[in-house]
């Protein structure tokens, strides 16, 4: 399946000249800028992921060892202001 995607040097060459000529000398700079500033952004964004996941897992172990009164939910009674007479 990868030897599909697997290009040799004169495939690069190709796509680079028609490139060129599409797109032509003074677009190409840009277009490669604009190229590295996405791949820069979803590096940053998969490590932040990766970060946050790690964190997750690492805090998980650390909730097992609470006593049982901080792990049960705090008992919410709503009183209404204005209680109705039934």
């Amino acid at each position: 399946m990868l030897a599909i995607f697997s290009l040799g040097g004169t495939e690069i060459i190709l796509i680079l000249a028609i490139a060129l000529l599409l797109f032509g000398g003074k677009k190409l700079p840009e277009l490669a800028k604009g190229l590295g500033q996405g791949i820069r952004e979803f590096k940053k964004a998969t490590k932040a992921v990766t970060d946050e996941v790690q964190n997750a897992a690492e805090e998980k172990p650390a909730q097992k060892f609470l006593t049982n009164s901080q792990s049960q939910p705090a008992q919410i009674v709503s009183q209404s202001p204005n209680p109705s007479k039934v």
